[in-house]
């Protein structure tokens, strides 16, 4: 297997070289949203440890990411008004991966909706930076 790039997009916006519109933050895990989401709201989730798969976190870490990723989540059905969930993550080339970082996708679903194609459609910064906010709020004090 590849080692882990640092120089990947997702290891830039953790020490902020790169911009991001942050939905959550702690010591272990980074959230922001999808510049090109596939419905509102589309969320990834990461490691602050440079894990490049599933199959490089350690334990403790990953069961941080995936507490984060219920956490967010639960809001994003709430913020959304979603009516299901999609939560995706790939691993390697083979497995769909395109960023080699660690990440799992939240996608807040509505029934009758499809998801947009990946990486088709850049969002509005505006739009964002809403969705953004809402996010936050409803996660303050969690």
């Amino acid at each position: 297997m590849p080692s882990y790039d640092p120089n990947n997009v997702f290891a830039k916006i953790l020490r902020g070289e790169l911009p991001a519109y942050k939905v959550y933050e702690d010591e272990r895990a980074f959230a922001f949203l999808d510049i090109m989401p596939r419905a509102p709201g589309h969320t990834l989730v990461i490691p602050k440890s440079p894990a490049r798969t599933f199959l490089d976190i350690a334990p403790d870490d990953l069961s941080h990411l995936i507490k984060v990723t219920q956490t967010i989540a639960k809001a994003a059905v709430a913020v959304f008004a979603a009516d299901g969930l999609t939560i995706q993550q790939f691993n390697e080339s083979a497995g769909g991966q395109v960023v080699f970082h660690l990440h799992v996708h939240i996608i807040p679903r509505k029934t009758g909706v499809p998801m947009k194609p990946p990486a088709s459609v850049k969002e509005e910064s505006a739009v964002l930076a809403d969705q953004a906010l809402r996010l936050m709020a409803a996660l303050k004090g969690v």
